[in-house]
């Protein structure tokens, strides 16, 4: 229903991209929310609104969230310390475990991740936290919820960009499998 409300209000068509999904939820060692993963298969991964970065990619470089999340990993364990000051001050997911994995940012240095447990398996809140912010806003809804609220609801504070006036496109990323071309 609400993946459905995105590609509506975006006008989008959607794209109907074969992802492995298998394979990106075994590296990961977590299943991801099924609504996602419909998102990704409609847009691939871009630019909502010219401003809120969506990680949905599963090859290439950019708007890739296997790559965010690798780089994450990483920067985490090199530090020794939680890359990402959230709840209980968890840090990136390490398969397992319990942590964050990135999906989505805006401009202004918004961030969007979901809490992923792997002793509740499933449940994939949403946690946001706003540029200006050291502490994250806690969401029990659907990823393309949040991302439709983002995007549509002005009174959706603090994440809601409809009040300013930016519209509802998509841009799909510069390594998109059709070269940003809608078919």
């Amino acid at each position: 229903m609400w993946v459905q409300r995105v590609i509506e209000l975006t006008g989008w068509e959607p794209l109907g991209i074969s992802i492995d999904w298998e394979a990106i939820e075994g590296e990961l060692g977590a299943a991801l929310p099924a609504d996602y993963k419909e998102l990704c298969e409609v847009f691939g991964g871009g630019t909502f609104a010219d401003s809120v970065a969506f990680l949905g990619r599963a090859d290439g470089d950019w708007f890739n969230v296997l790559t965010r999340w690798r780089v994450s990993l990483s920067v985490d364990r090199d530090t020794g310390s939680p890359g990402v000051a959230a709840p209980d001050r968890l840090g990136v997911y390490t398969p397992g475990g319990r942590g964050l994995v990135a999906w989505g940012s805006t401009e202004w240095a918004d961030e969007y991740c979901w809490l992923i447990d792997a002793e509740r398996p499933g449940e994939h809140s949403v946690l946001a936290r706003s540029h200006d912010s050291r502490t994250w806003d806690r969401y029990d809804m659907s990823t393309s919820e949040f991302l439709h609220r983002v995007l549509a609801d002005a009174d959706f504070r603090p994440y809601g960009i409809a009040r300013y006036g930016l519209g509802t496109t998509f841009v799909p990323g510069p390594d998109h499998p059709f070269d940003g071309r809608r078919h």
